[in-house]
C-alpha cells in the first residue's frame, strides 16, 4: 500500500467519528496500541526535540525501506505518533521525503491539537524525514 493510499485510509476512519472528543479517544485508543519500542531507544539521544511531551523515535534501514519504532510518555502523543509510524513506516526514504502529509488537515488533527502538540506534530514529521533522508544519502 502507498503512503496516500494509507492517508486515504486515515481519512476514512476519521470520518466515521462525528465530534473531535471521539477522534481523541481514537487517537487515544491509536497510542494504547502503539508497539513497545526496546528500552535502548529511550535515551536522549531518540527524544524529538520540540514536543511537550516526551518522545522518542527510532528507525532501522532494511533492504530499501524505513521501519519507525516510538514512545512517548502522554498517551495522546503516543496515538499521534502511532499514526504517523503507521503512514510512513515500511516505505522506502524517497516515499517518506515525497510524501505530503496532507490527511493531517484533512481529519483536522492540526487544528484540535494545543500550539505546543501542534509544533511536536511537526517536530516528529521533521524527524522522521530527516531519518529517510540519512537512509537515502547512504545509498
Amino acid at each position: 500500500m502507498t503512503i496516500a493510499e494509507v492517508q486515504e485510509q486515515v481519512v476514512a476512519e476519521f470520518s466515521l467519528f462525528e465530534d473531535w472528543m471521539d477522534k481523541y479517544n481514537y487517537l487515544i485508543e491509536m497510542g494504547r496500541s502503539l508497539p513497545v519500542i526496546d528500552e535502548q531507544y529511550k535515551t536522549d539521544q531518540f527524544v524529538i526535540s520540540g514536543c511537550q511531551s516526551k518522545v522518542w523515535l527510532n528507525a532501522k534501514y532494511l533492504e530499501g525501506v524505513v521501519y519507525f519504532s516510538a514512545d512517548s510518555d502522554a498517551i495522546i502523543t503516543k496515538g499521534i505518533v502511532n499514526l504517523l509510524i503507521r503512514v510512513l513506516s515500511g516505505h522506502s526514504p524517497d516515499e517518506i521525503l515525497d510524501a505530503d502529509m496532507d490527511f493531517i488537515d484533512q481529519i483536522g488533527l492540526r487544528e484540535h491539537l494545543s500550539p505546543t502538540r501542534s509544533n511536536g506534530l511537526t517536530s516528529m514529521i521533521k524527524q522522521m524525514k530527516l531519518y529517510a533522508l540519512a537512509f537515502k544519502s547512504r545509498g
